[in-house]
């Protein structure tokens, strides 16, 4: 096992990251900008050090800084939390080395399933079902225009290195897509430094539904169940659940198997996640994988009882998986709300500055995964998320019901958050009978602005 482990990360998943590896002994470094002094991540660790200033560019995306405080630390191994570095396959590379080990998959690995056309043909062979498109990166908009005439309209241009929503365009007939063509090349290129882009199927309404996968690296992988993920806004998530409403046990083992035999016709290792899409129909469609842990990871931990940093940690450093397919078993509902800094009665707009009085709720079922605290001030040059509170019940509306009352209970002064909106949205008759897609935000915000409306 690891000695010392560097966090090249910050918030609350730094703050995972330490408590899993106080509970393996293992002694943890923080690394923090300018902005992220007084955080409680570089309280809890072991050791801290400021890797430069605010701006991610010069501190948690700066890979000299990062490994020069693994060195000067003596850190033997580099856990990537989410988001950042997390699946930058450079990163990886620079890490081995110098004679760290990446806590995640290999850089091969990052680098197949980080290019999204690789990744399509990747899993193509592998068995899984595709919506159909484009066979890889598009010439020009002429070719867009040809795949779009013959899978027949809506279509959805995507960036190949993308996500996020960013590199993303929906038309409805070829004049949109003439005309959206280049804004998702360009958008590509300013987010990622890569405008290729490719070209699909635009599935209306589905459902976003992921599953947890774990690797070994030797070809055995383990899939952890699915997680529902259609409530979301710009493609971005605010409330995940585990395990789906709409999946029966049979669908279940059925996409589980074949997202974890996906995986390991490529050897997968340590934690990662495969995306599809659901549609009206009851058909499923493999989407991207995720080659990190995810911000939702909370939601699989509390119905199958696994600790899955505490398992990162455990595979990277050489050690098997501590458990099989058949161990995985399924108990109860959990539910992620994602507190953001954000004041939802004006667009979601961001809102950063101190936090005067914080209480979190508690109680049975009721986890609150947080680097916030009063008097803490949240930065604006990052991530707006500055929390994530999940419920736990023995049924699904025992947890809905039980994340009400932790809403209720839970108090955030100086900021606005998403906190409101999430009362509203569990609220609503859709969501508590589980008819959810990917348009449920969209639609609820339009009913409420009805609504307002003399």
């Amino acid at each position: 096992m690891f000695r010392k482990v560097l966090i090249a990360n910050r918030g609350e998943i730094a703050l995972r990251v330490i408590r899993a590896c106080r509970e393996l002994d293992i002694a943890t470094v923080a690394v923090f900008s300018e902005a992220d002094r007084d955080s409680l991540h570089v309280r809890l660790a072991d050791e801290s050090v400021c890797i430069g200033p605010p701006q991610p560019a010069q501190s948690y995306n700066y890979i000299a800084r990062l490994i020069s405080a693994a060195e000067v630390t003596g850190a033997d191994a580099v856990h990537p939390g989410y988001g950042f570095l997390s699946e930058n396959a450079h990163f990886v590379e620079v890490c081995e080395s110098c004679g760290f080990t990446f806590i995640g998959p290999s850089p091969e690995m990052i680098r197949r399933m980080g290019d999204k056309s690789e990744a399509k043909r990747t899993m193509r062979a592998a068995g899984l079902p595709l919506v159909p498109g484009s066979e890889g990166e598009l010439a020009d908009v002429d070719e867009a225009v040809s795949v779009a005439r013959e899978i027949g309209f809506p279509v959805i241009v995507k960036a190949s290195a993308g996500g996020g929503g960013r590199g993303m365009r929906i038309a409805w007939d070829e004049r949109q897509l003439r005309a959206g063509f280049g804004i998702a090349q360009a958008e590509a290129g300013a987010a990622f430094s890569n405008s290729a882009v490719y070209l699909e199927k635009y599935i209306v309404k589905p459902r976003h539904i992921e599953f947890q996968l774990f690797g070994d690296g030797q070809g055995n992988v383990v899939h952890l169940g699915e997680r529902e993920c259609s409530v979301q806004r710009n493609h971005q998530k605010l409330i995940e659940e585990a395990v789906s409403s709409c999946l029966s046990p049979e669908q279940r083992a059925e996409m589980g198997a074949l997202a974890a035999s996906g995986a390991a016709s490529i050897g997968y290792r340590n934690a990662g996640t495969m995306e599809f899409l659901f549609d009206q129909d009851g058909r499923f469609y493999f989407m991207e994988m995720n080659t990190r842990i995810q911000v939702e990871h909370p939601v699989t931990e509390e119905v199958t009882g696994i600790d899955l940093v505490k398992e990162q940690l455990r595979v990277a450093a050489g050690e098997r998986m501590s458990f099989t397919q058949d161990d995985v078993q399924f108990t109860g509902h959990a539910i992620e709300c994602r507190i953001n800094a954000e004041d939802f009665e004006h667009g979601f707009r961001p809102s950063p500055g101190q936090v005067t009085y914080w209480y979190k709720p508690g109680g049975p079922g009721i986890r609150v995964d947080s680097h916030v605290y009063a008097g803490y001030r949240i930065p604006p040059y990052y991530d707006s998320m500055i929390g994530k509170l999940i419920a736990v019940g023995k049924t699904r509306a025992e947890a809905i019901r039980r994340m009400e009352i932790a809403l209720d209970e839970m108090i955030v002064e100086g900021i606005k958050t998403t906190i409101p909106f999430h009362k509203l949205a569990l609220h609503h008759p859709r969501f508590r009978a589980g008819d959810l897609d990917t348009r449920f935000v969209e639609d609820l915000l339009k009913e409420r602005e009805a609504a307002a409306t003399p």
